[in-house]
């Protein structure tokens, strides 16, 4: 079945879309200090305005609202519909906090007093 949509109505149609999407996402991508708004986030890749962003390349960082997520090393898909989709080379979580290198044990102690040996005093 073939179905014919005129340019006026598809170009519409796209338009409300990416506004929806707009709307919906509160997650950024950030690339020399600009934020730009992610419509679509996927396992291997995002998309962003295509009219709105520049052509990214190379490491950003992604953002929910002010959480840092993950940092990224991305490159240019294609662009489609009004959306620029980029690929993931590699993304790496955020963390709050430094990785260990080391193994805690669960029901270790949570920190150690000094205990001064000439004194047999804690």
């Amino acid at each position: 079945m073939n179905t014919y949509v005129p340019k006026a109505v598809q170009e519409a149609l796209d338009t409300a879309r990416l506004q929806g999407m707009r709307r919906k996402s509160r997650l950024r991508v950030m690339a020399d200090n600009e934020l730009y708004p992610v419509l679509r986030l996927w396992k291997t890749g995002f998309s962003v305005e295509a009219e709105t962003a520049p052509m990214l390349r190379g490491l950003v960082d992604i953002y929910d609202g002010a959480r840092h997520v993950s940092q990224c090393l991305i490159v240019a898909g294609e662009e489609e519909g009004g959306e620029m989709r980029y690929e993931f080379k590699r993304s790496t979580p955020a963390a709050d906090k430094a990785p260990v290198d080391f193994y805690k044990s669960p029901d270790g102690p949570a920190g150690l007093i000094p205990f001064d040996q000439s004194q047999g005093k804690i």
